[in-house]
């Protein structure tokens, strides 16, 4: 199977024994396109004996079919398992192989080399303990090689090595060699990168992956196999503080009350006193429980079900920590930011933030700088685009329990989710909390919503019209404050025209502008709700992500939207500012239904046809729901 010992034919539980308890490496291959990280595993696997007799026969007939050797194998095709990359001979998605030797066990990450799927290289180095960056030697250090080698310092990999691949193709020059570790170490230095190992290669041929090869009698070093056997992983999880973020609260019966997850750094043992973060509440382990038994201890690595002496509120996403070392616990944070979506980032955009087992809603405001891999500059930068990589502050809308990434990686790395297409859009490392923060606090007053609402004689309500520019909105709108001021009601226009001459006279109509636009207004407006008001809120507000946090942000019961739906050519043919026409001529950019988009409401409270109902049926339609909520008599 993987490899043959007298230990298989003659005590199969001892040698079962013995590979359970192998130490564990995992590690990445990396690099810029075509430096060989496909064919340099597939050797590997290869020159180890791991290929089974069906796959060598398969990879000899895809070898005659697509391979990019000749009449020879092509050892990339035992990693790339997509078309597209059998097709193209590149790795576009991340492929995880395992196998092992008698001295380790090993899982593989083969990630892309192409710099549009920086991303997915990323999501590969993220678990990593080592980093193998591939160099050609005909080519020498790229802007790709950089690029891979800044992220692996960014996530925390501390162990390099520097293969330089297809030395045959350089005839196994010295000189070619040393001229690209030279170009390199200084770079590694930049970037703190110390522990590298530099190995000359083919990995087509075999060179250096297995056995010393004569072809490079000057080189002294070790195999790269022998490297990986050996290498000392700083693994120091088990001296680290004991983290463990809740996944499950386990409640089977009335008489038990537990709480799994995995321990993701240190060492518990029953008796141990820890602390339940964000909350705050203190207790000590009564039991760690496994489906083998009670444990008298439970190491980094280990999932288990933890029991406390005491009945203290803990909820999935929070943190069980070690009393005496305790992580932070902030809602406001700098962090390294690698953006992964297809779209740029929006500062002020709400996007679902997933850290440890917590969901809570971020937002990033305008990033720092940019960092340019190549000359490690730091730029000014409005926003991110796919695979750039920046400082930003991100906040939370709740406390969470974190460390800084360089002292815990899984409880300093988050990631960043599209709310509306639940894709993965950013990966972020925390440095530091901020120190406001920490700094500013809720003020408890004795006037609340209750006692406004009494004052008033109605309930707060946010009137949310959306729709394009001249589709009645405004009139609408007016209409709709017209009436219920007549019927005694304390309300307020708050017109999209109306607060750009004062509070977003700053803004322009860029996507990032529009979207910080509509987060202002939502918090104006629900202080104005919190004051007892019916607002109504006349915006284009053309994305579907910034009126669904608006809702949230104010609450359901509070927040009425009103899709005035009025089809493009009927807004453009009534035009009543001229904008259309301004518009088609390319006088005004970013204008919303011509060169920038709008998402219609999916489920509106009100939907007015603005091409059959007039503005006084629609405000009617409008103040009718009001009464039908109970917001006004």
């Amino acid at each position: 199977m993987t490899h043959s010992t007298d230990l298989i034919a003659g005590d199969i539980e001892q040698y079962l024994e013995r590979h359970a308890n192998k130490s564990m490496l995992r590690f990445i291959t990396c690099g810029s396109v075509d430096d060989g990280k496909s064919t340099l595993i597939g050797r590997l696997l290869y020159e180890s004996k791991l290929v089974f007799e069906d796959q060598l026969t398969a990879l000899e007939a895809d070898s005659r079919k697509v391979g990019t050797q000749g009449e020879g194998l092509d050892f990339a095709l035992l990693v790339d398992g997509l078309a597209a990359e059998r097709e193209q001979g590149i790795t576009i998605d991340v492929a995880y192989r395992y196998f092992s030797t008698e001295q380790r066990k090993f899982v593989v990450a083969d990630t892309p080399g192409h710099e549009q799927y920086t991303r997915n290289m990323v999501t590969g180095a993220s678990t990593a303990d080592l980093a193998v960056i591939l160099v050609d030697a005909r080519k020498g250090v790229l802007t790709q090689t950089r690029r891979h080698s800044y992220l692996v310092s960014l996530l925390g990999i501390r162990h390099v090595v520097l293969a330089v691949n297809k030395l045959d193709l350089a005839d196994y020059e010295q000189e070619v060699f040393e001229r690209i570790v030279g170009e390199y170490a200084g770079f590694a230095k930049e970037i703190g990168l110390t522990d590298v190992v530099a190995i000359p290669m083919s990995a087509y041929v075999g060179d250096n992956l297995t056995e010393r090869s004569a072809n490079t009698p000057w080189y002294e070093g070790p195999t790269l196999m022998g490297h990986l056997e050996t290498v000392e992983i700083d693994d120091d999880l088990l001296a680290r503080p004991f983290r463990m973020p809740v996944q499950w609260v386990n409640r089977p019966d009335l008489d038990f009350r537990g709480f799994s997850g995995q321990i993701v750094s240190g060492v518990v043992r029953p008796g141990d006193r820890v602390r339940a973060l964000p909350g705050g509440r203190e207790s000590s382990v009564a039991r760690i429980v496994t489906r083998d038994g009670d444990l008298t201890e439970a190491i980094a690595g280990q999932s288990v079900t933890v029991t406390l002496a005491d009945e203290i509120d803990v909820s999935r996403g929070d943190v069980l920590a070690v009393a005496d070392a305790l992580p932070g616990v902030a809602d406001q944070f700098e962090a390294h930011l690698v953006w992964m979506g297809e779209d740029e980032m929006l500062p002020e955009r709400p996007y679902l933030c997933r850290i440890g087992t917590m969901t809570v809603q971020a937002r990033i405001t305008k990033p720092k700088h940019r960092i340019n891999v190549n000359t490690l500059e730091k730029a000014a930068a409005n926003t991110l685009a796919l695979n750039e990589i920046g400082v930003c502050n991100i906040s939370f809308d709740r406390p969470v329990p974190y460390d800084a990434y360089t002292a815990n990686r899984d409880t300093g790395g988050f990631v960043l989710i599209d709310r509306l297409t639940n894709s993965t859009v950013g990966a972020g490392m925390i440095t530091h909390a901020l120190r406001r923060s920490d700094n500013v606090h809720w003020q408890v007053v004795d006037v609340d919503e209750g006692a406004r609402t009494e004052l008033m004689g109605h309930s707060p309500q946010i009137l949310w019209l959306t729709g394009l520019s001249g589709s009645g909105k405004s009139t609408i709108a007016n209409e709709v404050e017209r009436r219920l001021h007549a019927l005694g009601a304390h309300t307020y226009l708050l017109d999209g025209d109306n607060v750009r001459h004062g509070l977003n006279q700053d803004l322009g109509f860029t996507d990032a502008d529009r979207v910080e636009n509509i987060r202002r207004v939502t918090e104006v407006a629900r202080l104005m709700a919190d004051a007892g008001l019916i607002v109504i809120a006349s915006f284009i507000s053309p994305f579907r992500a910034e009126r669904e946090a608006a809702r949230e942000l104010i609450g359901t019961e509070h927040f009425c939207e009103v899709h005035v739906d009025t089809p493009v050519a009927v807004a453009e043919e009534r035009d009543p500012k001229g904008l259309y026409r301004k518009a088609r001529r390319g006088e005004l950019p970013n204008f919303t239904g011509i060169d920038s988009p709008y998402e219609p409401p999916l489920s509106p409270e009100v939907r007015i046809d603005t091409t059959s109902d007039s503005p006084e049926q629609a405000a009617g339609r409008i103040v009718d729901l009001l009464r039908a909520r109970g917001v006004i008599a």
